[in-house]
C-alpha cells in the first residue's frame, strides 16, 4: 500500500523553528509572479532561509512586477530568459494555459545544474521533460492558497534526473509557507481535489455556520468570528493530538446533548457524503484537466 511521506520538519510556520535550519544559498528565480510566487518568495526571506539578493522573478505584467517587488524587496524582470540564466532552482509559477510559452522561452536556457520547480496544476513531469530536454532536474508540486497565509498544505514529486537533495530542497522551501508531503505523481491529482481546492469547501463551511448564527439572532462580524475560530481552533486540535478526527467529535458529542442533535442534522443533510463529493468531483476535474493541457 502506497505511503505518503510527510516532511519530518514541516508544520505550520508559526510553530517552526527556523534557526536551526541550513539556510540555501543557491540563486532562486520564479517564472511569474503572482501570488503564489509571491508567496513562496516572502517564506523563504521571513523565514531566514534566502535573503531578497538571491530572488529574482519574471512577469510580463507591470504591476505583477511591482506587486512582487515590494513585497519581497527582490529584483524583477520583464525577461524570463533573464531570471533562468542567473539562477539554478527556478520556479514554474504560471498558469497552465500560459506554460507553453514559458517553457519555450527558457528551452535551452536550463540545463544540469538547474532545479525545475513547476507550480502548475494539469501540468505532468513527461510535458516539462519533453519541452525543456534532458538537462534540467525536474520537480512537480500543487501548493494551496493558504500558503500566502504561512499554512499552506503542498504536496510534490520528484520528476526525472531530481535527487534526494532535491527533494529535501523543496521541502525545506515548501516548509518556509507550510507542510508538504512527498506522493507519487498520479497521486497529486488527488492532492489538487483534497488540499488545493479544499479550502473553497471550508470558507462554505465557515460562511453556513456564519448564516446559521445569524438566523439564531448572532451579530454577523461576531457569527463569522466565532466560526472561522472555531474551524480553526478544531484544525489545530486534530493536528496537535494526532487523534483521529472521530475521537475528537466523540469526546465534543455528550449523550442526549447539543452537539450530538447537530451533527444528526448534518447526517440528515448528507454533509459527510457532500463533502467527499466534492473532493472527488474535484480530483477527477484535475485529471481532466491535465489531459487537455
Amino acid at each position: 500500500m502506497f505511503t505518503a511521506d510527510v516532511c519530518p520538519s514541516s508544520r505550520p510556520r508559526g510553530l517552526r523553528e527556523t534557526s536551526g535550519m541550513k539556510k540555501i544559498d543557491t540563486p532562486i528565480g520564479f517564472i511569474g509572479a503572482g501570488r503564489m510566487a509571491t508567496a513562496l518568495a516572502r517564506g523563504l526571506i521571513d523565514s531566514g532561509l534566502a535573503a531578497a539578493r538571491q530572488i529574482v522573478a519574471s512577469d510580463p505584467s507591470a504591476q505583477s512586477r511591482e506587486r512582487f517587488a515590494t513585497a519581497t524587496g527582490a529584483e524583477t524582470t520583464e525577461s524570463n530568459r533573464d531570471v533562468a540564466e542567473k539562477t539554478r532552482v527556478l520556479f514554474l509559477a504560471v498558469k497552465p494555459q500560459h506554460m507553453d510559452t514559458a517553457l519555450a522561452s527558457i528551452r535551452g536556457r536550463v540545463g544540469k545544474e538547474h532545479l525545475v520547480v513547476s507550480i502548475a496544476a494539469g501540468v505532468w513531469l513527461s510535458t516539462l521533460r519533453q519541452e525543456l530536454g534532458e538537462g534540467p532536474r525536474l520537480v512537480r508540486v500543487m501548493p494551496n492558497a493558504p500558503a500566502l497565509v504561512g499554512q499552506g498544505a503542498a504536496g510534490y514529486c520528484l520528476g526525472p534526473g531530481a535527487t534526494e537533495e532535491d527533494a529535501a530542497l523543496v521541502e525545506q522551501m515548501l516548509g518556509s509557507v507550510g507542510m508538504s508531503f512527498r506522493v507519487d505523481e498520479r497521486l497529486l491529482d488527488a492532492v489538487t481535489g483534497l488540499s488545493g481546492s479544499g479550502p473553497a469547501f471550508v470558507y462554505v463551511v465557515i460562511e453556513a455556520m456564519s448564516d446559521a448564527g445569524v438566523r439564531m439572532g448572532l451579530p454577523r462580524d461576531v457569527a463569522t468570528a466565532l466560526a472561522t475560530q472555531t474551524v480553526r481552533g478544531a484544525a489545530e486540535t486534530v493536528q496537535a493530538s494526532g487523534e483521529h478526527p472521530a475521537a475528537l467529535k466523540d469526546q465534543v458529542a455528550s449523550p442526549g446533548g447539543t452537539t450530538i442533535a447537530g451533527l444528526e442534522a448534518l447526517e440528515a443533510g448528507g454533509v459527510r457524503a457532500g463533502v467527499m463529493a466534492a473532493v472527488v468531483a474535484a480530483t477527477r476535474r484535475s485529471i481532466e484537466l491535465g489531459r487537455e493541457t
